[in-house]
């Protein structure tokens, strides 16, 4: 009897069956390709790099240290050579030195504006951009060899982070909207009218890296040339010969300075000019225009005073160039720091 009462009972339902939902395809990049991502995250780690080593410059030529390699080249430490002629020499090499500096935290600055933004809405002009001043960032590494001397842990740091600007520069370019040929460097961002402020200041910005690139021109060839212009030497109170006299590898050193700081205001300039003209008005393009002129012209016109080089056919074309980018600045604020032209970056 009680096994037919228990065949009689109903069988115990099976549990019912949870709905995980959509399954998610698994990832099988590896850590590097997930760290690289479309090539953005290596193109702000380039722009990143730059900012530092613009930093560690300016940290060397406030403190009066030359790197060990240099000392090394010379056979003198910056203590010895700072002994000699009330330190004017040291002082000439630091306020190179300085200003190219300054001149690479630009570029930085600018590298991961360009990386943060219109890359991320995948425009064409800001890739183009980017190659072609980083083409002539990393070329002008060629210019510190006119004089035979090699620059080690610039050209370290060169291997290190030209791989990673190629890579980047790689993957961000199959990401960018068609048609993406160079052709997109030559359509403005913007159009206003060049008799209003934000035309007259546009035009003043556009007219600043211009001058950058004809004052980064003239200062890598002088670099590569005769070193030295009149006013540098009167400065130091020294010819090239006297110079020479002291230490052999004393003008090539200087020349190296010299070629570099012509190569990052070259490109400064390149930078500076493709963003204005190619770029929609945005207050983060306005920032960083903003951050990159303080770090570039604070450091360019600021150690002059500071060494006692104030020469004033000198220093007239930097302070100029400063006076214009400021108005330059001010001209256009208002047109764009105006959120509502700014559109959002595009999910990737």
């Amino acid at each position: 009897m009680h096994q037919r009462a228990r065949d009689a009972e109903p069988p115990t339902p099976p549990a019912p069956a949870t709905s995980a939902g959509p399954t998610t395809p698994a990832d099988t990049r590896g850590l590097i390709a997930v760290l690289a991502g479309d090539g953005r995250p290596l193109l702000t780690f380039t722009g990143l790099a730059l900012v530092l080593s613009g930093v560690f410059a300016l940290f060397l030529a406030a403190t009066g240290h030359f790197l060990p390699h240099d000392e090394q080249f010379l056979g003198m430490t910056a203590k010895q050579l700072c002994a000699l002629h009330g330190c004017r020499i040291v002082h000439f090499m630091y306020h190179d030195r300085g200003a190219f500096g300054g001149s690479i935290i630009a570029i930085g600055t600018l590298y991961l504006w360009l990386a943060a933004v219109p890359l991320a809405r995948r425009e064409p002009w800001a890739w183009w951009a980017m190659l072609a001043s980083g083409g002539v960032g990393f070329a002008s590494f060629l210019t510190y060899l006119g004089y035979g001397y090699l620059d080690t842990w610039h050209g370290a740091a060169t291997l290190v982070l030209l791989p990673c600007y190629a890579w980047g520069m790689a993957a961000t370019w199959r990401t960018l909207d068609r048609p993406r040929h160079a052709r997109a460097l030559l359509r403005p961002g913007t159009r206003p009218p060049w008799a209003s402020a934000p035309g007259a200041g546009r035009a003043c910005l556009l007219l600043t890296a211009v001058a950058l690139l004809a004052a980064g021109a003239v200062i890598m060839t002088v670099g590569m040339t005769r070193v030295f212009v009149p006013q540098d030497l009167a400065f130091m109170g020294l010819g090239p010969a006297e110079l020479h006299a002291i230490n052999p590898r004393l003008v090539p050193l200087i020349a190296h300075d010299r070629a570099g700081f012509g190569g990052g205001l070259f490109a400064t300039g390149l930078t500076v000019l493709l963003c204005v003209w190619c770029a929609r008005p945005s207050r983060s393009l306005w920032q960083a225009l903003l951050f990159a002129g303080v770090a570039g012209f604070a450091t360019a016109i600021g150690v002059h005073p500071l060494i006692g080089y104030t020469d004033p056919t000198h220093l007239a074309p930097a302070v100029l160039a400063a006076t214009l980018f400021a108005a330059g600045l001010v001209l256009t604020h208002r047109h764009m720091t105006d959120d509502s032209r700014e559109p959002r970056a595009r999910e990737s």
